[in-house]
């Protein structure tokens, strides 16, 4: 197969223990899927989930026991944090059922969600799409993916900014679990060998600046620390 010009690598994410990388075909991400969060962004109730995307190289990998360096974006006056729990599916398919989900996934990861909140706030009171708030260079930053069975069903997950907890809670307390975001999502989609789904944020999410250290955790999945430059 020959190109006009040469493609670029694939997007991937380092795994845990391993030299082999996870190759990533889409991100997609659900929206208000902590009760606490959906309240703070107006929300009530158990709504049906609902989904954005991620352009693949949006993913920022930031190696174990190291601190990312993450380039405040352009056009903002107004970037928070989101961290969430990161689905990565090692089986596709169709129309899944919530019984079968979980032998979908491959593994999970800690992510951040970085959001040009200011954007992505004007596209909302204007009906526009969420892209230029939710989709730029390396809004995706991520640790390396664990095997499913190194998640527990109600591990902690937390982010500390300067040392300062802004997010807590526990992933039993999602809206939508890990089986039923699958399946919600395969209904939409033909799910792919590759997708990683974020799976949603705690409460507590805020605005950093140029500086800042954020130090996200899920048990079981380690650390992702990212600096602000």
């Amino acid at each position: 197969m020959q190109f006009v010009f040469p493609p670029p690598q694939p997007a991937a994410v380092a795994v845990v223990g391993s030299t082999s990388l996870f190759p990533v075909h889409h991100i997609y991400c659900v929206g208000r899927n902590y009760v606490e969060h959906a309240q703070e962004m107006g929300a009530t109730g158990r709504e049906a989930p609902f989904f954005f995307m991620k352009p693949a190289d949006a993913v920022f990998n930031v190696a174990a026991g190291a601190t990312g360096e993450l380039p405040y974006p352009a056009m903002t006056q107004d970037l928070h944090h989101e961290i969430e729990l990161v689905v990565a599916l090692g089986k596709g398919g169709k129309d899944i059922a919530a019984a079968d989900a979980l032998a979908h996934v491959w593994g999970y990861a800690v992510g951040l969600d970085m959001t040009r909140r200011d954007l992505q706030g004007e596209a909302k009171k204007l009906g526009r799409p969420w892209c230029t708030g939710k989709g730029f260079d390396q809004s995706a930053p991520i640790g390396p993916i664990h095997p499913a069975a190194a998640l527990a069903a109600d591990a902690a997950i937390h982010l500390k900014v300067n040392g300062e907890t802004r997010q807590k809670a526990t992933v039993d307390q999602l809206i939508w679990s890990v089986a039923e975001t699958i399946e919600h999502l395969s209904r939409y989609f033909a799910l792919q060998a590759g997708d990683l789904i974020f799976t949603g944020t705690p409460a507590g999410v805020g605005a950093v600046q140029r500086g800042d250290l954020l130090e996200g955790g899920i048990d079981g999945l380690g650390q992702l620390r990212v600096r602000i430059i």
